[in-house]
């Protein structure tokens, strides 16, 4: 389960960023100097970070990956909205107040109660010493805005005949699994299949649907994998590359899975550790903040990414 959900799926997505702006020349042209001066700037601050506190460090990143998580759940939920076309601002703030308090609350939950059994990244990465105060006066916001949205998805049928299943379904799988994967159990395994899964394999879609509608010059990388359909070269490369990417990570800083990864272990200075984990963290911390630019449907940021995608021109999200 641990090779499937967090290499295959969860390491994996992360490096399948590279086929919407690296592995892209087009795209990276058109915004290079984002594109390189974005991983520059993690590491430099990640070393940083790292050398003044290793605890730091991860508890920073923690935080951050928090909130790329929460926000991925309500980037699927605008851009369905924009495909539907949708324009009423009360189901807009509604559907986005649904997401963060379903994601929010649980993370404000698990705050209350630390320690718990998992962690995000590593133990003691959260904050600890949030009253409990504070999660029961958010109990009833947290049910009252869930059953609000339901009521409305209700009243939308009866009313319109309008199901938007495709939104619905996030909502209803971010709810469950953030309830579930932090709140109604204490597992690592619990935690890990239900937050990873429904954050990754989406993920690979909505890259794999980009790159089957854009339009690549003949004869290159992309045009190959997508054009004709070359799924497995897809997975291969960004499976590798993960690979790859959790054997450094084993070998030189966890010494965890011998049996999976092999040669042998390399012991590593403090010193050193401060320049080799936030290169090792550099592709989901790149990750983390072009999440922030390559999927917005602003005209000015990506121009040909509604046409592409078959978004309404009515709304932007």
């Amino acid at each position: 389960m641990w090779i499937f959900a967090i290499l295959i799926v969860d390491v994996a997505h992360v490096w399948s960023t590279i086929y919407r702006t690296y592995l892209d020349k087009a795209e990276f042209n058109r915004r290079a100097s984002l594109y390189i001066v974005v991983p520059l700037s993690c590491y430099v601050i990640g070393f940083i970070i790292y050398s003044i506190s290793a605890t730091l460090f991860w508890t920073l990143l923690a935080y951050v990956a928090v909130f790329h998580f929460i926000r991925q759940q309500y980037g699927w939920v605008a851009l369905y909205n924009r495909r539907a076309g949708d324009v009423a601002a009360f189901d807009r703030y509604l559907d986005r107040l649904s997401i963060y308090i379903s994601t929010c609350f649980p993370i404000l939950w698990w705050h209350a109660h630390l320690p718990r059994k998992f962690s995000w990244f590593m133990p003691g990465d959260f904050i600890s010493g949030l009253s409990p105060v504070i999660v029961k006066i958010m109990w009833p916001i947290y049910l009252g805005t869930l059953f609000t949205y339901i009521f409305r998805q209700v009243q939308r049928w009866r009313r319109e005949r309008i199901i938007r299943w495709g939104k619905n379904l996030v909502v209803c799988t971010t709810a469950t699994c953030w309830f579930v994967g932090i709140v109604a159990t204490n597992t690592d395994w619990a935690f890990s299949v239900t937050n990873v899964l429904i954050h990754g394999i989406p993920y690979f879609a909505i890259i794999w649907v980009y790159g089957r509608k854009a339009e690549y010059p003949k004869g290159s990388l992309l045009e190959g994998i997508f054009t004709k359909r070359r799924i497995f070269a897809f997975f291969a490369l960004v499976i590798g590359l993960a690979f790859i990417e959790e054997w450094a990570w084993d070998r030189l800083i966890w010494h965890e899975n011998s049996v999976i990864f092999p040669f042998g272990e390399v012991m590593l200075s403090n010193a050193m550790h401060a320049l080799v984990v936030p290169l090792l963290a550099l592709p989901q911390a790149t990750h983390y903040v072009l999440d922030a630019w390559i999927w917005k449907t602003h005209r000015t940021q990506n121009p040909q990414l509604a046409s592409t995608m078959a978004l309404s021109s009515t709304i932007e999200s």
